[in-house]
């Protein structure tokens, strides 16, 4: 006979309580569970307590604040959903216990795990990536709405486009928004206005899918696969404008940008024209501001040239530098006939030195050299008198061009009073007043008959 000893190894309760935490949240963790809610409990801390039964078990459930905030829908006795959450242990009770993470009434429970399949593996793909989304173009011309066109959502949307920006041109591609196989009508629709040249459209600037508010089951339609790939693959931005605010679906997630409502989309695609009138109005003034300032700057900058040219007498210019001219003209002749002299007066004293036999010699070489240099003086006269004469003819061009008699020249004429003041506004005269104009060949007397 074999003697069997007793297992010697003993726990306290809280060691195999922990033992058997660890067994079951090891090993099941992200389940789904159906079941009836009964006893339910929403503490004022925010958590919610009740527990799931079917016809033979029952299980605790807790379903804290941090998770239940994004679940709207009420809880009650009797409902039956479909809870997934992870397998833990209250030790402080020894009571195993479902700690929920989500929960769906029952029924929905297999299209929420198709769309968070969906999600997943769109989102592992890399469609959700910030950088694929293209800029909502801000003053657009032409927009296409895929939608049905006797719903509410596209009447409030037309209303709200035609408001703010009555210059829009807006397409409608009708198409059945809910129902079997209008996945198919909604990406078919979208790849179509992709390139609207291929359909004799114009080019279009932003492309929305939208409709109203309903079920998960009215809105599946548009988180199905092909309908977030042809949205993907439009280059054109698209927006999507699907239910509620509070309902997302997959075509929220690929689209450029979401907005909450049908009627957000309209205010978010394009400006308000009341608010460009008002800005434009405040440029406006702005650059009415500056051109005025110019003017006024401009304006003055020509009196002060006016007063500068009268300032500078252009026909006393000119007398000063003709004098000047001739001042060094008798200076230039002076010289020449001051250094002919002393050559002469060097050949005199330089023949008396000479005897009989060199003097024909010495006259010869004498002469030569006066020769050479009545040649230079003749050569340096010249050329001092054409440089004179070529400045001289500049200053007189310069002179002509700033004179006002060149303006006259063209046709302009130039009133003023008995007193020399120029006319440039009618209050500077009055009736029988007598003006003196100015023109290219003299001036007229004239007397001021009316205004």
């Amino acid at each position: 006979m074999h003697q069997h000893s007793l297992n010697d190894t003993s726990y306290s309760v809280t060691q195999i309580t922990r033992e058997i935490r660890d067994l079951l949240e090891g090993q099941l963790t992200g389940v789904w569970i159906e079941g009836e809610i009964s006893n339910y409990r929403h503490h004022s801390s925010g958590h919610r307590y009740f527990n799931l039964k079917d016809q033979s078990a029952q299980i605790s459930c807790v379903f804290f604040r941090g998770h239940a905030r994004d679940h709207r829908a009420a809880l009650d006795n009797g409902d039956q959903v479909r809870a997934y959450g992870d397998i833990t242990v209250y030790e402080a009770r020894g009571q195993y216990q479902l700690m929920v993470k989500l929960l769906q009434p029952k029924g929905a429970g297999e299209l929420q795990a198709r769309f968070e399949a969906l999600k997943q593996k769109l989102k592992d793909e890399g469609l959700f990536d910030q950088e694929l989304k293209k800029d909502i173009p801000t003053f657009p011309q032409t927009i296409a709405i895929v939608t049905s066109p006797t719903g509410a959502a596209i009447q409030d949307m037309l209303n709200i486009l035609q408001r703010r920006a009555p210059w829009v041109r807006v397409l409608i591609r009708p198409v059945a928004v809910q129902g079997k196989g209008a996945e198919h009508g909604i990406a078919q629709a979208i790849n179509e206005l992709s390139h609207p040249e291929n359909i004799g459209l114009p080019p279009i600037d932003t492309i929305v899918i939208t409709r109203g508010g309903g079920s998960i089951e009215d809105l599946w339609n548009f988180n199905e696969e092909c309908v977030a790939r042809a949205i993907t693959d439009c280059p054109i931005p698209v927006v999507s404008a699907i239910g509620h605010e509070i309902d997302f679906t997959i075509a929220d997630f690929v689209a450029d940008l979401r907005a909450p409502t049908p009627s957000a989309a309209a205010e978010l695609i394009v400006p308000d024209s009341s608010e460009l009138k008002r800005h434009s109005q405040s440029l406006f003034k702005s650059i009415e501001t500056r051109v005025l300032s110019q003017l006024d700057q401009s304006r003055a900058l020509l009196r002060l040239t006016r007063q500068t040219l009268e300032a500078r007498e252009p026909a006393r210019v000119l007398l000063g530098h003709a004098q000047h001219l001739d001042h060094l003209n008798e200076r230039l002749s002076h010289a020449a006939q001051r250094q002919l002299k002393e050559c002469q007066n060097r050949l005199h004293q330089s023949s008396q030195g000479l005897q009989v036999r060199q003097l024909g010699q010495k006259l010869t070489r004498e002469n030569e050299h006066l020769s050479s240099l009545k040649q230079r003086l003749n050569s340096s006269t010249a050329h001092h008198l054409e440089n004179a004469q070529a400045s001289l003819a500049q200053l007189q061009s310069a002179i002509r061009q700033l004179s006002p008699q060149s303006t006259f020249a063209r046709g302009f004429s130039m009133t003023t009073t008995p007193e020399g003041e120029i006319i440039t506004r009618p209050e500077q005269s009055q009736t029988g007043d007598t003006i003196e104009t100015r023109i290219a060949h003299g001036k007229i007397i004239s007397t001021v008959s009316s205004q």
